[in-house]
């Protein structure tokens, strides 16, 4: 049975090991064995981002991706691995478009199913989509303070870096919420008019 306070702390055991992207990695895939425990245990009911574990060195969040939704392009300045326990997430790499450029040119793209994971470095740049009509649900594990780290962002708006903002991706959840259970509520509404009296 998945746990969190287990996964927490065999993170936390495999940060401090002499290779900690590794060793998360591990810790990951044996927990993404078997997805359905973690989808159940976790749950989800929308999109959104929730803290499991925070410190400096080392922060565990759950997310979820709302039907449909994107988040802009991103750094994290710090490593990070990603499993994903159900759905499916895109994801889109982006190098600066010159040395100290504040544009991106598109270097990539990774789609990550259940089961799968992600390594990235402190220099990664990504773009995350989930293309689904469903909930996208994943574990992401953070090499740091993932919640006070200044980051940047390139979005919303034009692909052009400035501060990374958390109210600009909670924003971005809500959104996503919002559309997809209005159109759970229109396909509702359409089904129960297309039922017989």
């Amino acid at each position: 049975m998945f746990d969190v306070d287990q996964l927490i702390a065999d993170c936390q055991e495999a940060a401090a090991e002499a290779q900690p992207r590794l060793a998360v990695r591990e810790v990951l895939a044996r927990v993404l064995d078997r997805p359905e425990q973690v989808a159940e245990a976790l749950a989800p009911t929308e999109g959104g981002l929730t803290l499991l574990h925070h410190t400096d060195d080392l922060t565990v969040v759950h997310v979820v991706w709302a039907p449909g939704m994107e988040l802009y392009p991103h750094d994290h300045r710090m490593w990070a691995v990603i499993g994903i326990y159900g759905g499916q997430e895109d994801n889109a790499f982006y190098r600066r478009s010159a040395p100290g450029d504040r544009t991106l040119t598109e270097s990539g793209g990774k789609r990550l199913t259940t089961g799968d994971l992600l390594v990235l470095g402190e220099d990664a740049i990504h773009r995350v989509s989930n293309p689904l009509d469903r909930l996208t649900g994943a574990i992401h594990v953070y090499g740091g303070d993932f919640v006070n780290q200044p980051r940047s962002q390139w979005g919303p708006g034009p692909r052009e870096e400035r501060p990374y903002d958390i109210e600009d991706a909670y924003r971005q959840f809500a959104t996503a919420n919002t559309a997809w259970h209005a159109s759970q509520e229109s396909q509702g509404a359409e089904e129960s008019q297309g039922s017989p009296a």
